[in-house]
This record gives structure tokens, sequence and C-alpha cells, in this order.
């Protein structure tokens, strides 16, 4: 069973680098929704012996309906919205941004080895996977301009979270799990509106040339 939960975390973390090193939007919101697909299964495979619980069955449902259908939607809808169908001008490049990638994810593993799993908690992989994604998710809210593009990292941010409360803390209430997701889901509700009206107002989604702006003076 732990070969399933280990591969699950290694493809988990594949879609971060390869959102990492992706310039078109469609790309980057194709690789949250999988990753909210393979999120999915988790907490069913680190059910173990004790048995598939109604809790983790519908924690499995949730997420795929959220994570992997439901928000890429969302953000899918803001895109075609838009004019915009890439990331033109990140403040760092794809080649430096898979690089970086890579160092966070050695970071990962350096915090992850004086941070030992509880006993009986999850495999060795869970910790690494969930900090990398948490890592990754904050390095592309900083190193892009396009509103669209944050909100993912927003999003890969909480699928750390998320890798972290199922994986490490297996006894955690159902209803902290759902409380995240409403935040999550409020969050980007927000941002799709903000999207929306950049959009349509400013013919753009850069949030870079927010600071090029002025008020304009009452004649």
């Amino acid at each position: 069973m732990n070969s399933w939960i280990d591969a699950d975390l290694v493809l988990i973390t594949l879609t971060s680098l390869v959102l990492l090193g992706a310039s078109r939007l469609g790309t980057t919101i194709r690789m949250v929704a999988l990753q909210g697909v393979l999120l999915s299964p988790l907490p069913l495979l680190l059910a173990g012996d004790a048995g598939i619980t109604l809790r983790a069955a519908g924690l499995a449902v949730a997420t795929v309906l959220i994570k992997g259908i439901g928000f890429p939607w969302l953000m899918d809808r803001a895109v075609r919205g838009g004019s915009l169908r890439r990331e033109l001008d990140p403040r760092l490049g794809y080649n430096a941004s898979l690089l970086a990638g890579v160092l966070l994810l050695a970071v990962a593993f350096l915090l992850s080895s004086r941070l030992p799993l509880p006993p009986g908690e999850g495999t060795p992989l869970v910790l690494p996977a969930a900090l990398f994604n948490i890592l990754a998710g904050m390095f592309v809210i900083a190193s892009r301009r396009q509103a669209i593009t944050q909100v993912l990292g927003y999003l890969v941010l909480e699928n750390g979270i998320y890798v972290f409360g199922v994986g490490i803390a297996s006894h955690q209430p159902l209803l902290v799990e759902l409380g995240i997701l409403l935040d999550v889901f409020a969050a980007v509700f927000v941002m799709g509106i903000v999207i929306f009206h950049m959009g349509r107002e400013l013919d753009h989604i850069d949030t870079g040339r927010m600071t090029l702006l002025n008020d304009w003076e009452k004649e």
C-alpha cells in the first residue's frame, strides 16, 4: 500500500514542477486540475489496515469535485474571459523557475529530515511532498505577474497543506478540513471576480502593471 501512496505523492510533486516551467495558462490550469485528481485517493490509501471509512470516502469525492473539477473550471472561465493565454513576462524565467523548483525540493527533503513523522503516521514521502507544494505555491505567487497564475499558486500551496493534513494529522476532524476548503473557495471566488473586472476594465490581468495606474484628475 505504501508503494501506491509514494507513487501518488511523486506524481503530485511532478505536477508542481511542470507548473513551474509552464508558460501557457491552460497548461498550468490542467496541472492544478490533475493535482486535485491525484490528491483525491490519498485519504483512501492512507486508511491502511483501519479500512476505508465513510469520512475518507466523502473527503476523496469532495476533493476530486472541488480541487480536480470546480476550481480549475472557475480558473478556465476566467482565462476565457480575458485576452491573455500566456504568462509573458514572469519575474523569474521558466528555466530559472525549474531550477528553483529543484532547489525547493531539496529544501523540502532537508526540512523533513529534521521533522520526523509521528510513529505510524503516513510514509516518509508525505512530509517532503507537503512542504514542497507549500514552497512551490509560495514561489509561484511571488514570481508570476498574472493574477490567474497567482491564484493557481495559492491553490498549489493549499494542496500542500491538504497533503500535510491528510498524511500527518490523520485524526483531524472533517469539519476543519472542510473549513480549509471553504476558505480556499472564498479566496478563489473573490479572485475570479477581481480577474474578470481587471480584464474587462484594463484589458489585461498583469498585477505588476497596477503600479503604473494614477488617479484621474477631475476636471
